[in-house]
């Protein structure tokens, strides 16, 4: 397929995961530089391997409701622009276990007319790497990836370019909960003994791990999103849309530890945070986690969204349209998802750059008087890309809609407080700055409050300084006084357009300097 082509009809792909407990499918569509952003996701928990783990026969029932939850996955992704050709279905654990899994694969190609593949657990966590490198900021550093499923855990180490370990053992929830947990709450008898097998599971895993070296630890899947989504909850006070670069503690996961395993499950589906269908599937989990974060010695956990249905996107397009180049890998998820966003909304690059240029140049040259760092310039960079993207929107209020996409477009490789910043940054490039009935500003700690305050001061300045949107002003010079902060400004013609609006706009500027704002032509640029 050529470009061409592909930007004439954007090419859509749907990526199904037949995994122990549920089926999931994500469908997504091609941008023009080889990523790709999400258009619809379904899921259901079939539980396809319920009572399998012990008899390796996948029942008739759970084949039956299989094959139409894959029906109407088919015809979702159809209705949604999927050719079928594009639709893949990948099987984990249960089924490749299943003495019958062969047979069901078949059942699948001939009724649902759809191409599935049994993978092994390697290549399952080679996948989940590429997904997870895709949606975490690893950069330089060594993780430690885990993804839990129902059959199996994944256990991989790897940093931004390279997958250096991959272990995959049978410890999924489903199956630990088979065979392990009959009582409700779970008695001391059955903790010990699934502690137990998970320490002489884990150890030599851990033992590996810790010989190779790994600086954090990442977690995929729907049990640990689950225990980050309740622990976040309860430290916090508020839901997180997106979970994607959270991360929970060892300390807030034992308080939540201690409380899920003393109460019995109809009360366990009570908890915000938890899906009710995994009140019983919870508790092998979290002695799960436990038992991993002891023998790893992890302190803390980040979540990745991303896990084998990602992957699977990823590698179907580096095998079968064209490789995704090393720069791109390189730019990273973070800046990637930004202009992947901004890209989606339209945005006007060169003029975003542009004022990012002149918010960057403004945040190094007054770093004595903010003291802020690297990742909060990084924040005012992305934010200044986004800053106007509410415009696909609409023109009125753009300001309002930008915070908003921001907050829900599932930006990649930040954590929610980042994307809050960011958010809110935007919102105050224009209009009034933060004000106490603006609730998204309000809940946020008082340090970020200061650094929105701060970066949304310089990104305000900036913009006026393009009110012609002719990219006039090329360069700024700030000159620090004991009561003043001059900025001299070189430009291509007469910036008096530019210095009326960044006067009328240098309120939030000086009361954050605490500083009175003088502006000046140095020189005219060639």
């Amino acid at each position: 397929m050529t470009s061409s082509s592909r930007s004439a009809s954007p090419l859509r792909l749907a990526a199904i995961d037949l995994g122990t407990n549920s089926f999931h499918m994500i469908i997504v569509e091609l941008l023009p530089d080889m990523s790709f952003t999400m258009i619809d996701r379904a899921k259901e928990m079939i539980r396809i391997g319920a009572g399998s783990m012990m008899t390796k026969q996948l029942s008739a029932a759970a084949m039956a409701q299989g094959l139409d939850t894959l029906m109407r996955f088919r015809k979702l992704a159809e209705q949604r622009g999927v050719d079928v050709q594009h639709i893949v279905a990948f099987a984990t654990s249960a089924i490749r276990e299943a003495k019958n899994g062969e047979e069901f694969m078949e059942m699948i190609a001939s009724r649902v007319g759809i191409r599935t593949r049994i993978i092994s657990g390697e290549e399952e966590g080679r996948l989940i790497y590429l997904a997870i490198r895709r949606a975490i900021n690893i950069g330089k550093r060594k993780a430690l990836m885990i993804d839990v499923g129902g059959g199996s855990v994944e256990f991989m180490i790897g940093d931004a370019q390279n997958l250096y370990f991959v272990e995959s053992k049978k410890l999924g929830v489903a199956r630990l909960l088979e065979r392990f947990v009959t009582t409700d709450p779970i008695s001391d008898r059955e903790l010990s003994a699934l502690e137990g097998h998970l320490v002489e599971e884990i150890r030599p895993v851990a033992k590996a791990a810790k010989a190779i070296g790994f600086d954090f630890a990442i977690a995929s899947s729907g049990t640990a999103e689950n225990i980050a989504a309740m622990i976040l909850l309860a430290e916090r006070g508020q839901e997180f849309e997106a979970l994607n670069g959270s991360s929970f503690s060892r300390r807030g996961f034992l308080k939540l530890y201690e409380k899920l395993l003393a109460i019995p499950s109809e009360a366990r589906r009570q908890i915000s945070g938890l899906d009710p269908q995994r009140a019983e599937l919870i508790v092998p989990g979290m002695v799960l986690f436990d038992v991993m974060m002891r023998l790893f010695d992890l302190k803390e956990i980040t979540i990745s969204e991303y896990a084998l249905r990602e992957g699977i996107v990823l590698d179907y397009l580096s095998r079968h349209l064209a490789p995704i180049s090393l720069t791109k890998e390189i730019e990273g998820p973070r800046l990637r998802s930004v202009l992947e966003l901004a890209r989606r909304c339209q945005w006007d690059e060169s003029r975003s750059r542009h004022i990012a240029h002149l918010s960057l140049q403004l945040f190094d040259q007054l770093e004595s008087l903010h003291e802020l760092g690297k990742v909060e310039r990084e924040l005012l960079q992305y934010a200044a890309y986004l800053h106007n993207i509410g415009y696909f929107i609409s023109p009125s209020a753009h300001h309002k809609h930008s915070q908003y996409i921001i907050q829900n477009a599932g930006l990649k490789g930040f954590s929610p407080e980042e994307i809050q910043i960011m958010a809110n940054v935007a919102r105050y490039h224009r209009k009034s700055p933060p004000k106490v009935e603006h609730v998204a500003f309000q809940s946020l700690s008082p340090r970020n409050k200061h650094v929105v305050r701060v970066l949304a001061s310089l990104l305000r300045l900036a913009n006026a300084l393009d009110r012609g949107h002719r990219q006039n002003v090329k360069s700024v010079k700030a000159i620090i006084h004991p009561k003043k902060i001059e900025l001299r400004l070189t430009a291509i013609s007469d910036p008096e357009i530019e210095i009326w609006a960044a006067t009328q706009m240098s309120d939030m500027f000086e009361a954050v300097f605490s500083r009175k704002l003088v502006l000046s032509v140095e020189q005219n640029a060639d």
